[in-house]
């Protein structure tokens, strides 16, 4: 009788581990689902993936999901428009032209020349 129990609870045991697992491995995909990450599919994917190998994708995956937030997205922006950005970023160019049109008239040297005349 007590070696029916023990065998029960081997298998009892395995089976909570096997599956405790599988579910261990599907946090980043729950965390991704929660916060509507564009990526849910491929988190779910690479989940399995990490399954079959030793678990070395797990905490990047954790990461990959928690990395998205539907508020404010992937979090590397500033919070202003794109606006502003391009305005100063096309102010900076026009500096840059007239910094290089300094330049070239201080030293009217001709372009080098390759031997080979190209």
């Amino acid at each position: 009788m007590l070696d029916y129990f023990a065998l029960g609870l081997l298998v009892f045991v395995g089976l909570v581990l096997f599956y405790g697992i599988i579910v261990l491995h599907d946090i980043p995909y729950e965390i991704a689902v929660h916060r509507n990450h564009p990526h849910q599919d491929a988190i779910h994917a690479t989940g399995w993936v990490s399954l079959f190998t030793l678990h070395a994708l797990w905490p990047f995956l954790w990461i990959w999901a928690m990395a998205y937030r539907e508020d404010r997205g992937w979090g590397f922006g500033d919070g202003k428009p794109v606006q502003n950005h391009v305005i100063r970023l096309e102010q900076q160019v026009v500096e840059l032209q007239a910094r290089i049109e300094r330049l070239e008239a201080q030293s009217p040297v001709a372009p080098h020349s390759d031997s080979r005349g190209i």
